[in-house]
């Protein structure tokens, strides 16, 4: 199954719309959703504070405005081969 984070922050909207968008794939493409508050590390946020939302998923990265239900789309597409189960 694939990991998907989302970086994210308090009263964001546009990470709450981000996060909306990936529910939507959810019954195609099941993932694991893991939320990473900025403020709680000072790492995420000075590398995303002026970026966010991110959404990292097998070390491909969409960030801020660039986020859109087409891009998170081809961001699956990239990463399908993680929904063939190993044998």
């Amino acid at each position: 199954m694939r990991h998907v984070i989302l970086y994210t922050k308090e009263a964001c909207t546009l990470c709450d719309e981000a996060e909306l968008l990936l529910s939507f794939f959810m019954g195609t493409h099941p993932f694991e959703l893991e939320r990473r508050d900025i403020n709680t590390n000072d790492e995420w946020f000075e590398k995303y504070h002026l970026e966010i939302p991110v959404i990292e998923m097998g070390g491909k990265q969409l960030y801020g405005e660039g986020i859109n239900y087409e891009s998170i789309k081809k961001l699956f597409q990239v990463n399908r081969s993680k929904d063939i189960p190993s044998t």
